[in-house]
């Protein structure tokens, strides 16, 4: 029964973070650098070419369907603390997943156990469901 409690507050405390997580996105955020191959270009110096970028890729699979987009400098810092707040989320759902399943499992446990000792007869059970059916 302690074991089902501190389960149970687990779970309270990860649905209270969950409702706190703010904008998120699933994917990855990939540095790229280019070269444009124009003659004369640093790019494409011989003695020490210099790739035009950083670019920043934001790639990512939703619905099936695996996307790519081009993210501005100025909102890297943003879009990684949305991939953050994605982490996190997953992180904290298989968790809630894994202790629902515990519980619900030593729940079952718990009710057999008391089937076996007789608290929870079969036939009692089954006895008051008619009587209330009855009357």
């Amino acid at each position: 029964m302690k074991k089902q409690l501190t389960i149970e507050k687990r779970i309270a405390w990860i649905k209270k973070e969950l409702q706190a997580i703010g904008d998120m996105r699933p994917g990855s955020l990939n540095q790229q650098f280019t070269v444009c191959g124009k003659k004369g270009c640093r790019c494409v110096d011989p003695d020490k070419p210099q790739k035009h970028g950083p670019y920043y890729q934001l790639s990512y699979v939703h619905n099936g369907k695996s996307t790519t987009q081009f993210i501005g400098r100025q909102f890297v810092d943003k879009v990684r603390v949305q991939l953050e707040n994605y982490k996190f989320f997953r992180e904290l759902t298989a968790e809630w997943v894994e202790l629902a399943l515990g519980l619900a499992k030593e729940t079952l446990r718990v009710e057999k156990e008391a089937l076996k000792s007789g608290a929870l007869s079969k036939t009692n059970t089954k006895k008051r469901a008619k009587s209330r059916d009855a009357g």
